[in-house]
């Protein structure tokens, strides 16, 4: 019986790379200089600290442009609050999310229980999705109906078996 699995990662390697590169560019640029500027990468959490609130808007600018680049979604990344700092200063955090949690994982089999595909079933198997049908040809039409729902959280479809 054909499947798949709907999953949400997200590669941690190029959020480094990209949070590295994001703060080269920092160090080297014009408008940031003397604004005691830095982005640093924590586990799942990426922080931000700057001198106002415009230049850490300005930051997370650069910051998502880098994270474009390297293929990896901006619905990955959760934006906390811009907090105020010692000496006037502004931070901020952003936590980036893997995995589908349960409410999106609820969210995302109603979505394919409304198809009213004849065969096709999904049940939630801890950060996943697991579908499966009868006929590719449906499994292939669920795919396209979850691409273009909005779920807030990057999807990726895996593990296509038949």
């Amino acid at each position: 019986m054909p499947s798949f699995d709907v999953v949400s990662e997200v590669d941690l390697q190029e959020v480094r790379n990209a949070v590295d590169q994001a703060s080269r560019e920092v160090a080297t640029r014009f408008d940031f200089k003397n604004t005691d500027s830095s982005i640093e990468l924590s586990g799942n959490e990426i922080r931000m600290h700057s001198a106002t609130e415009d230049r850490l808007t300005a930051l997370a600018q650069v910051l998502e442009e880098k994270v474009i680049r390297r293929n990896i979604s901006l619905k990955a990344l959760d934006k906390g609050k811009v907090e105020e700092a010692a000496k006037g200063t502004a931070r901020q955090t952003i936590t980036v999310k893997a995995g589908i949690d349960s409410d999106h994982a609820k969210a995302i089999n109603k979505k394919i229980k409304d198809l009213g595909l004849k065969g096709i079933q999904s049940q939630t198997q801890g950060d996943q999705v697991r579908v499966t049908g009868k006929k590719r040809d449906d499994l292939q039409g669920v795919i396209q109906k979850l691409k273009e729902a909005d779920f807030d959280v990057p999807l990726q479809f895996i593990n296509f078996r038949d």
